[in-house]
């Protein structure tokens, strides 16, 4: 008998206003939100809790005999922290830290006690200090002094180098946000091709504004990240438009869950690997080896070249964001098209339904 509290008012049971409280879809939204909160923890902890280089390229430079027995005294610290390979002079240990070959090097002096490190904070201040703080550490062991000279510095107003991160996690934030809001604020609309187009038109539209105001903001407005304001631009348009293509194809594959696979590529795996607060050679295996193929790892690594090492070393990094913007159109379209011939296929009826 149903329990009433006025004339014809029912009185609903607690478990019944639950059931109708939190439906399945609710539940599994966020059983999703928790299991994504749980990885944006392990992700960023397990990144970035406990770094330590690994195989850092360095260059030596000093006479045949003592460059190799600096390389070999190098070539075994415990855990491998440097890579050390032997250089003719100096000339080439700057050129080879401006093209990022190397992230730093030891210039040995034969006749005296004083070495020097060669270093680059545009590259990020926490490699440099790793490698100031490990050589010098060597030097002392060896009664030799150690100074530190800088040879592609990180701009004064850009805190420990961080800058090119920031913008390109803004960047990111942009492209996956606007992909996103497209697709919640058209509803159940089926997706078809011509509206799978459109979005990527605008996109692309949306890309080109972020990238120059991106660029304007951290150079000329802020003063905070020096380089070519074109060069800046184009990458930065090129990283937005490649994670809203990918997250356009994330929920044209899997609908509203792309949103969650997207933010699972992007931020949680993307970020703490692209390299931002700890270069590549300070990251643990696993995030040192996927962040080059991630957009903020390909972008970090492009803003950083064209900020601080005149625009070198950047082929990779453009190719890996125009194979994510590339990929992201060719899903996004072929899963519309897909789904407009299912939708096209004329419906069959049996009998019993006639």
């Amino acid at each position: 008998m149903t329990q009433t509290t006025g004339a014809d008012t029912p009185r609903t049971s607690f478990l019944a206003e639950v059931k109708d409280a939190v439906t399945p879809r609710a539940t599994v939204l966020v059983t999703g939100t928790v299991a994504l909160a749980l990885l944006f923890i392990a992700s960023y902890v397990g990144a970035l809790h406990d770094p330590k280089p690994k195989s850092v390229p360095l260059g030596v430079v000093a006479p045949e005999v003592a460059a190799q027995q600096a390389v070999t005294r190098l070539e075994n610290l415990p855990d491998d922290p440097l890579n050390p390979r032997a250089l003719p002079d100096v000339a080439t240990a700057r050129d080879q830290i401006l093209n990022r070959e190397i992230d730093g090097a030891l210039v040995i002096d034969p006749a005296g006690t004083t070495d020097t490190l060669l270093v680059a904070t545009g590259a990020g201040r926490a490699l440099a200090a790793t490698l100031e703080a490990l050589v010098a550490t060597l030097e002392r062991s060896e009664a030799r002094t150690l100074r530190t000279l800088d040879v592609a510095p990180a701009d004064r107003q850009d805190a420990n180098g961080l800058t090119s991160f920031y913008v390109v996690v803004g960047w990111c934030v942009g492209g996956y946000l606007c992909a996103s809001i497209m697709t919640i604020s058209s509803g159940a609309r089926r997706l078809t091709l011509r509206r799978s187009v459109i979005r990527l038109i605008v996109m692309a539209l949306v890309a080109i504004v972020a990238g120059l105001g991106g660029a304007l903001i951290a150079g000329p407005i802020l003063g905070a990240l020096p380089g070519s304001i074109a060069a800046l631009w184009g990458v930065g348009a090129l990283i937005v438009f490649a994670v809203g293509a990918a997250t356009l194809a994330c929920q044209a594959l899997f609908g509203l869950a792309g949103i969650g696979l997207a933010i699972l590529l992007v931020v949680i795996l993307g970020n703490p690997s692209a390299g931002g607060a700890l270069p590549p050679p300070l990251l643990p295996p696993f995030w040192r080896d996927i962040g080059p193929a991630l957009p903020p790892g390909a972008g970090t690594w492009a803003t950083r070249s064209i900020a601080y090492f005149k625009g070198n070393d950047t082929t990779d990094s453009l190719l890996v964001l125009s194979a994510w913007a590339a990929a992201g159109i060719a899903i996004t379209l072929l899963a519309a098209a897909m789904r407009g011939k299912e939708s096209t296929k004329p419906q069959v009826t049996t009998p019993a339904e006639t």
